[in-house]
C-alpha cells in the first residue's frame, strides 16, 4: 500500500500524502436517514493506491461499544442525514480523470500548433539571434557556476581561518568556555509551541553557496537543522538569522489556509486543524515523486515544481514571440540579395523581397509608377524599389545563359596545324561543281536538276602530298546569295572560278565582294580553257576593274588555268591552295570541346533532322550534347561526306550530325555543352528571341494606324500567300527571299512558312485557312496530305529549279494586279444653236468639227477653253432619229444629263474610258 492510502470513516481524519489533514465523506451501507443509536459496528471502505498506478477499494468494519448518541450533532445527523454526501465511484473518478487528461492533451496540442506556426515564420537571422542568446545564457550560467564555486572556496577558507582563530581563543579563555557553552546551549534550544504561545524562535540556515540553476530547480532544498554551535565559533554567530513567528500570526495563517473540500451543501463545519505531521520526505518539500493520484487531480492539488527544461522552453517561447513582434512592427529588417531580371512583375518582386505587395505598390506610386501586382516593370524601376527597401540587388539578364559557352582562348602551345577550308565561288554554269568532281573523282554535277548546283556542299580530299583540303561548294544562281555569304564567312581561302569563254559575270562580282568582306585571300581559277572561244587574258583584264590583280600582271593574286573536263591544271591548283595555307599558318586546338558552324540542314524521312556542320575548334565526338542555333540534342551519329560512320571529327572537317531535336538554321554556330539542362536552357532562350522577332516583324508589317486606315478606305490589299517546303534549309531561305522581291505595289507576297521536309496534313490545313499556294521544292506530299489537298482544293506546285518558282510567282502577282483605265479622245462638236424643248429641256444643235461623237460617251463642256461641266451624254440625235454615233462634218443634237446651262459658241469634247490589262 502506498503513501496515498485514504481511510473513510465517520469523522476520522488520516494524514494525506503531503502531510495535510483531509476530511472525507463517510461511506456506509446503512440508509442515510436511519438513526445510528445503538449501532455497534461502523462499516466503511479503504482505497488502496499502489506504486504501479492501480488502486483497490476494501470494505472494512470497526466494532465499538454500544452507546447512546448525545449532543446536537447526533440529533442533526439522525434527522437530516447527509444528503448528497456519497463519494465518487471508481468509474466516475476514471471518467473525470479521462476528461481532465483529454483537456490537457488538447491544450498541449493547441500550444504545439501555435508554437509551430510561430517557428515557421522565423527567418535565418532570427535563428542566429536565438543561437546567440542561448550561447549567452549558457555562458552566463557557466560564469555563475564558476563564481559560486569561487565563492564557496572563499567561504571555506574564511571558515577555516575563523576556526583556527577560535581554537587559539579557546586556549586563552578555557575558563570562560564552559559558561559560554552552557549559555549558548540554553539560548539555542528550540521553544515548545505548546508552552510558549507568544511565538517561537528558530535558527535560519546559514548562508549557503549559490547553487546552479538545474540544482535549484530540480533538487529539493536541504532541511534546516539548527545545530549547537561550538564554543569557539563565536564570531560566526553574527551571520545567523532568527525567524520569529508569534502565536497570533500562526493562528491567522491557519485561518487563511483553505479548508478541505467537502461534498454536498449540508456538510458540517470542519473542526480546527491539528498541526500537520512532519513530511516523510527530507526537508518537508511539497514536491511529489512525479505520480498524481485521482483525488489530487480532482481536488486540483497537482501542482508540480517546474523543471529546468520547462523554464527554458518558456523563455524560448517568450523570446520568439518578442522577436516576431519586432519583425511585424518593422523594427528589424532582414537584408536580402534580390535577383532582378530585365522585366519582373510586382508580385514576384514583393515575393523576392519578402514584403507585402501593398508596400511595393505604394513605393511605386511614390515614384510615379502606377502598376498592379500582375503588371510587369522594367529592371531599372525594380532596382530603385529594391534599394528603397534596403536590400542588395543583383541584376541578371536572359542572355546570361549564353555566357561561357564559347570556352576560353587557346594558348599557342595547344594549337596544332589543321587543314585549310576552301570555298569555291563563281557565276552559274562556270564549272565549279565539275571542278570539285574532278578533284574528288566523283560526279555530283550529273545529279543536279537543270544542270546547276542548288545546294551547298562540303567535302574533304587528300592531296597527293598527303595533306588534306576541305572544299565548300556554293551555288552560283543569283537567288543563293545567302549561301555564298555563309561559305565566305567560314572559309580560309576563296577559289574564284571564272569561265574563260564567258568572263566576269554578275555573280562573279558578288563573289568578289563576299570574299573581300570575309578578308579571305582569293585564288582565281580560269576554267574551260579547252573550249574554242576561251580567252584567259580577257578574264584577267576584266578582273582589274574589280581590284583583282593577278601575279602575271604584277599583283599578288594567284591564278591557275584549269579544265575540269580534261582534268588539266588540277595539281597546280592544289599546290597554290597548300602554299596559301602555309602562308596563313592555320592552327587549331583539337583537345577541347567542339565549336563550329552549321553549313546546311535538312529533314530526312528516316533519320530525322540532319545537320551538315564544319568543326572549327576542338573535336566533335559521338554522344556529345550539341547546341546548334535554337536546337539541341545528343549526337547519335557522325558521318563524313561519303556517308561513312565516324567516332569523332577534328578541326576543319565537314561531317553530318544526327540526333538534334529540330532542324537548325543554316549558318548558325554550334557548340558542345556539359549537360542537358544547360543545352535546354540555351535553346529555350534562343527560341523565345526568334518568336519575339517574328512578332515584332508582323507588327511592323501592319504599319501605323494611318496606313491601316488608308488601306481600309482603299479596300482590302491584294496578296499572294505562299507556303514554301524545300529539301534543305538553304533552298527554303533562297526561295523565300526570291519571291518576296517579286511583290508589287498593289499585290503583296506573303510567305506563311518556309521550312524543310515533306508536305504534311498540317501544311494543307494552314494553306486552306490562309488561301495560300504550296510551293514544293524537291519534296513531295504524303499520301494523306495529297488526298486532303484534293478534297480541300489546295494548290500544290512542285519545282526542282529555282528560276521556275520565280517565273510562276511573278505570273501570280501580275494576275492579281488591277487593270489600268485610260481615257481615249473621240472628237469635238461646236454648239451653234440652243433649242428649248418643253418635256426634254435644252438641246444643243451641234456641228462635229473633229473626230466623232458616240452615244453614252463622256463629255466636257468648254467655254472659252475652260471646262465648266463634265458628265455624260444622255441623248444623241440626227434629225429626229436616235443614232449611235455622228462623224465629222455632220450636224446632230446633243442633250446633257442633268445640265442645261448651254450657250452658243461652246465646245463639246467627247471621250471614252478603255481598260488596259496589267
Amino acid at each position: 500500500m502506498s503513501d496515498g492510502n485514504e481511510r473513510n470513516q465517520d469523522g476520522n481524519n488520516t494524514p494525506s500524502q503531503g502531510g495535510e489533514q483531509t476530511r472525507s465523506s463517510r461511506l456506509s451501507l446503512r440508509p442515510a436517514g436511519r438513526p445510528e443509536v445503538g449501532r455497534t459496528v461502523d462499516a466503511g471502505s479503504v482505497r488502496q493506491s499502489f506504486s504501479h498506478g492501480r488502486s483497490k477499494v476494501v470494505q472494512v468494519e470497526v466494532r465499538k461499544p454500544k452507546r447512546n448518541a448525545t449532543g446536537p450533532g447526533a440529533g442533526a445527523a439522525a434527522r437530516g442525514g447527509r444528503p448528497g454526501g456519497r463519494a465518487l465511484t471508481a468509474a466516475e473518478l476514471a471518467a473525470r480523470q479521462r476528461a481532465l487528461e483529454g483537456q490537457r492533451q488538447a491544450a498541449a496540442e493547441e500550444a504545439a500548433r501555435r508554437e509551430e506556426e510561430k517557428i515557421q515564420i522565423m527567418s535565418a537571422a532570427e535563428a542566429a539571434r536565438r543561437a546567440a542568446e542561448e550561447e549567452r545564457l549558457i555562458a552566463e550560467q557557466k560564469a555563475a557556476e564558476i563564481a559560486a564555486l569561487k565563492e564557496s572556496e572563499q567561504q571555506a577558507a574564511r571558515e577555516q581561518a575563523a576556526a583556527e582563530a577560535a581554537a587559539r581563543a579557546a586556549e586563552q579563555a578555557a575558563a570562560e568556555a564552559a559558561a559560554r557553552e552552557a549559555e549558548e546551549a540554553a539560548r539555542a534550544a528550540p521553544l515548545d509551541p505548546r508552552t510558549h504561545s507568544t511565538g517561537g524562535v528558530q535558527l535560519a540556515a546559514p548562508v549557503q553557496r549559490l547553487r546552479p540553476l538545474a540544482e535549484r530547480a530540480i533538487m529539493p532544498p536541504r532541511p534546516v537543522q539548527p545545530s549547537r554551535p561550538a564554543p569557539s565559533a563565536a564570531p560566526a554567530r553574527n551571520n545567523e538569522t532568527l525567524h520569529l513567528r508569534s502565536g497570533a500570526a500562526a493562528a491567522g495563517e491557519e485561518e487563511r489556509r483553505p479548508a478541505p473540500r467537502r461534498s454536498g451543501p449540508g456538510a458540517p463545519p470542519a473542526p480546527p486543524r491539528r498541526p500537520s505531521a512532519p513530511s516523510r520526505k527530507a526537508g518537508g518539500s511539497d514536491r511529489r515523486s512525479g505520480r498524481i493520484d485521482v483525488r489530487a487531480a480532482i481536488e486540483g492539488d497537482d501542482d508540480k515544481t517546474r523543471s529546468l527544461a520547462s523554464v527554458r522552453r518558456q523563455r524560448d517561447r517568450e523570446r520568439r514571440q518578442a522577436e516576431l513582434e519586432r519583425l511585424r512592427s518593422d523594427q528589424v529588417r532582414v537584408v536580402r540579395d534580390v535577383i532582378v531580371p530585365e522585366t519582373i512583375t510586382v508580385a514576384e518582386l514583393a515575393n523576392r523581397m519578402a514584403s507585402r505587395q501593398g508596400e511595393v505598390i505604394k513605393a511605386l506610386m511614390k515614384m510615379g509608377v502606377m502598376a498592379t501586382a500582375a503588371q510587369s516593370i522594367d529592371g531599372d524601376t525594380a532596382e530603385l524599389v529594391v534599394e528603397e527597401f534596403g536590400h542588395r540587388i543583383k541584376r541578371v539578364s536572359e542572355s546570361d545563359v549564353e555566357i561561357g559557352i564559347e570556352g576560353v582562348e587557346d594558348s599557342a602551345e595547344e594549337l596544332l596545324p589543321r587543314a585549310p577550308v576552301v570555298t569555291v565561288m563563281g557565276h552559274v554554269d562556270h564549272g565549279k561543281t565539275s571542278l570539285l568532281d574532278a578533284l574528288r573523282t566523283t560526279d555530283v554535277a550529273a545529279s543536279e536538276a537543270g544542270g546547276i548546283t542548288q545546294h551547298i556542299g562540303a567535302y574533304q580530299i587528300t592531296a597527293p602530298s598527303g595533306k588534306k583540303i576541305t572544299f565548300i561548294d556554293t551555288p552560283g544562281h543569283e537567288a543563293f546569295t545567302s549561301m555564298r555569304a555563309r561559305g565566305a564567312s567560314v572559309t580560309d581561302i576563296v577559289v574564284l572560278v571564272v569561265a574563260a569563254d564567258d568572263g566576269v559575270m554578275p555573280q562573279t562580282i558578288e563573289a568578289i565582294k563576299h570574299a573581300k568582306a570575309a578578308n579571305a585571300p582569293i585564288i582565281v581559277a580560269i576554267n574551260k580553257i579547252d573550249k574554242p572561244g576561251a580567252n584567259p587574258n580577257r578574264v584577267r583584264q576584266e578582273l582589274l576593274s574589280h581590284e583583282i590583280v593577278v601575279e602575271e600582271m604584277g599583283g599578288d593574286t594567284q591564278d591557275v588555268e584549269v579544265s575540269a573536263l580534261k582534268r588539266t591544271g588540277l595539281d597546280k591548283l592544289e599546290e597554290c591552295i597548300l602554299l596559301q595555307s602555309e602562308m596563313l599558318d592555320l592552327r587549331a586546338n583539337p583537345d577541347r570541346v567542339a565549336e563550329g558552324v552549321v553549313i546546311e540542314s535538312r529533314l530526312d524521312r528516316g533519320r530525322g533532322p540532319v545537320a551538315a556542320v564544319l568543326v572549327q575548334k576542338g573535336t566533335l565526338r559521338r554522344g556529345d550534347i550539341l547546341v546548334a542555333g535554337s536546337e539541341w540534342g545528343r549526337v547519335r551519329a557522325v558521318l563524313d561526306d561519303r556517308g561513312r560512320q565516324l567516332k569523332d571529327a577534328g578541326p576543319s572537317m565537314p561531317v553530318e550530325v544526327l540526333g538534334l531535336t529540330g532542324v537548325p538554321g543554316a549558318g548558325e554556330p554550334f557548340v558542345v555543352v556539359e549537360n542537358d539542362a544547360r543545352a535546354r536552357e540555351i535553346s529555350e532562350f534562343r527560341q523565345r528571341k526568334i518568336k519575339d522577332k517574328e512578332a515584332a516583324s508582323q507588327v511592323a508589317a501592319r504599319g501605323t494606324l494611318d496606313q491601316m486606315l488608308a488601306r481600309i478606305q482603299a479596300g482590302v490589299q491584294k496578296e499572294v500567300a505562299l507556303l514554301i517546303k524545300a529539301d534543305v534549309q538553304g533552298s527554303a531561305e533562297a526561295i523565300s527571299a526570291t519571291v518576296q522581291k517579286l511583290a508589287h505595289e498593289e499585290v503583296a507576297v506573303r510567305v506563311l512558312n518556309a521550312s524543310v521536309g515533306q508536305i504534311t496534313e498540317s501544311d494543307i490545313q494552314l494553306a486552306k485557312a490562309s488561301n495560300a499556294i504550296i510551293v514544293a521544292f524537291n519534296v513531295r506530299a504524303t499520301t494523306q496530305a495529297r488526298e486532303l489537298a484534293q478534297r480541300e482544293g489546295v494548290d500544290i506546285r512542285y519545282y526542282s529549279i529555282i528560276y521556275q518558282v520565280a517565273d510562276d510567282v511573278e505570273q501570280l502577282v501580275k494576275g492579281k494586279v488591277a487593270p489600268k483605265h485610260r481615257e481615249k479622245f473621240l472628237g469635238y462638236a461646236e454648239i451653234r444653236q440652243v433649242f428649248n424643248i418643253t418635256k426634254t429641256g435644252k438641246v444643243a444643235g451641234c456641228y462635229v468639227t473633229e473626230g466623232l461623237v458616240k452615244r453614252g460617251c463622256g463629255v466636257r463642256l468648254l467655254r472659252d477653253n475652260v471646262v465648266i461641266h463634265e458628265g455624260e451624254l444622255s441623248q444623241l440625235k440626227r434629225f429626229k432619229d436616235d443614232v449611235k454615233e455622228v462623224a465629222r462634218g455632220y450636224e446632230c443634237g446633243l442633250s446633257f444629263a442633268g445640265y442645261n446651262d448651254l450657250r452658243e459658241g461652246d465646245m463639246v469634247e467627247c471621250y471614252e474610258m478603255e481598260v488596259i490589262p496589267a
